[in-house]
Parts: C-alpha cells; sequence; structure tokens
C-alpha cells in the first residue's frame, strides 16, 4: 500500500519544466493528496481548491528540488503546509451557517446498512482528533507514507511520528468503543481505521 515514487527520469523532465511530465506526476498523486486533503478539511469544494494549490506550488518548487529527498515525502510536506495554512486562516474568518434546506443530501452507497454505519463512525471519530494526529493517522493509514516519510514530511521526530499514530488509533477505537463498535484485540485500532481507506 506504499505509495511509489515518481520515475526518475519522469522528475528530471518536470524539474526542466516539461510540461508533460509533471502532467504525468500530478495524475499519480492527485487522488491522494486530494483524499488526504479532503479528510482534513471536511469540504470538497476547498479540498479540490487546496489540491489545485498544492501543485500549483509543486510546480513552482520542483526546480529547486532537491533529488536527495523521496518526491512523495517533499509533496507531502507541501501539502501539509498549505493545509495549515487554510486552517490557520479558516479560525480567524467569521462563521456563516448553512440552512438546512441547502445542504446536500447524502449519496446513498450500495452497502450493507451495518458496514456504513461503521464506516461513518470511523470517519467521525477521525475528524474528531487534532489536526497533529489526524495528519500522521492519514499519512500512515490512508496514504501510505511510512514512519520516515510521516516524520520528514510533517517536519517532526520519528518517536513523535510513532506516539500521533498510536494515540490517534486509541482515540479512534476509544470513540468507537463508546458508540459499542468493537474490533478483534489481535489488530486494535489498526482495522478500525484501515476500514475506511476502500471506500
Amino acid at each position: 500500500m506504499a505509495l511509489p515514487q515518481p520515475d526518475f527520469g519522469v522528475l528530471k523532465k518536470a524539474q526542466r519544466g516539461d510540461e508533460r511530465a509533471f502532467n504525468l506526476i500530478v495524475r499519480a498523486y492527485e487522488t491522494p493528496v486530494y483524499n488526504y486533503v479532503l479528510r482534513l478539511v471536511g469540504d470538497r469544494s476547498l479540498a479540490e481548491d487546496l489540491t489545485q494549490e498544492v501543485f500549483l506550488r509543486v510546480y513552482q518548487g520542483l526546480p529547486r528540488f532537491s533529488l536527495r529527498c523521496r518526491f512523495t515525502t517533499w509533496l507531502f510536506q507541501v501539502t501539509k503546509n498549505r493545509v495549515l495554512d487554510e486552517l490557520r486562516a479558516n479560525e480567524r474568518r467569521p462563521k456563516t451557517f448553512v440552512a438546512l434546506d441547502d445542504a446536500p443530501q447524502l449519496e446513498v452507497v450500495d452497502a450493507p446498512v451495518e458496514r456504513l454505519e461503521t464506516v461513518d463512525a470511523v470517519w467521525r471519530a477521525v475528524n474528531d482528533l487534532t489536526v497533529d494526529l489526524k495528519m500522521a493517522l492519514l499519512l500512515r493509514d490512508i496514504v501510505g507514507l511510512s514512519y520516515t516519510e510521516i516524520a520528514d514530511s510533517l517536519e517532526i521526530t520519528l518517536a513523535t511520528v510513532k506516539w500521533r499514530i498510536y494515540k490517534a488509533r486509541e482515540e479512534v477505537q476509544l470513540a468507537l468503543a463508546r458508540e459499542g463498535i468493537t474490533f478483534a484485540t489481535s489488530q486494535g485500532a489498526e482495522s478500525a481505521t484501515a476500514a475506511p481507506a476502500s471506500v
């Protein structure tokens, strides 16, 4: 499930300004970046805008990108910084309220009701995590970065990454237990957080 690195030749061409090569990179990483951003901001339209801005920043910064670093590490470092900028700006903006009639209807998915309720409960629990815990957990369980890549992307120590992921999984598991949802003890929070990845 680990996110692969781009082809070295494609990356070098993109660094020299080759738009075709850059488009290959965008196509390869657009979905993981978008899914990560969406889970952090909770708004599809905003996630689309932020994803575009991330790739604009990547395009602008690519000529200076050091090939000593893994591309995915750098990509999610750029993503983290853009999302944090947005979350900080959002805290300063006055809040607007949406009328209930204006809210979009929920999509009906053809899946057992119990599974949908469990997946929904997992995402609610993940959304309730602090931004720091949520970023680490999503990079590991949804994007598939290694602990080392997460440490580099978030610019924190490996020990802090491990603690944040452990703490996030523990908090998700406790939130689910409060709703009466439990998982096999051999897998623990790992299976609780892994379930929505395929949704």
